[in-house]
């Protein structure tokens, strides 16, 4: 079955960086979109990347664009969130998700597999 583990999560100060990385295992992710959400308390989950595993096309969500960078190291099996010039509105928990697919989705409803999710907190 698949299963996704996220890491690198922590404290930053604002303006910091952090990576989050996010193991992928159980199945071929090939034809597998990846991406990456977060959520803060009280609010819903909010979409913030998403990368097609095969072809390496990637999406950002407008509020990380330009500060947020979503990878993956195909002979590792890891995607990763290269998140930089952090604000505390960033702080929130973030999780990995997996479905079957070859177009970007940014619907949290659309994927099927999901992490157990890593903090993320910045202080200003």
């Amino acid at each position: 079955q698949v299963q996704l583990v996220e890491s690198g999560g922590g404290l930053a100060q604002a303006g910091g960086s952090l990576r989050l990385s996010c193991v992928a295992s159980g199945r071929t992710f090939s034809t597998y979109r990846m991406g990456w959400f977060r959520q803060a308390p009280g609010k819903e989950r909010e979409f913030v990347a998403a990368i097609i595993w095969s072809s390496g096309f990637t999406y950002h969500a407008d509020s990380v664009k330009g500060r947020f960078i979503i990878s993956r190291d195909n002979v590792k099996n890891v995607v990763y969130l290269q998140m930089n010039s952090l604000n505390p509105e960033d702080t929130a928990t973030y999780y990995c998700a997996a479905s079957p697919g070859t177009t970007v989705v940014a619907a949290a409803g659309r994927y099927d597999y999901w992490g157990q999710g890593t903090q993320v907190t910045v202080s200003s």
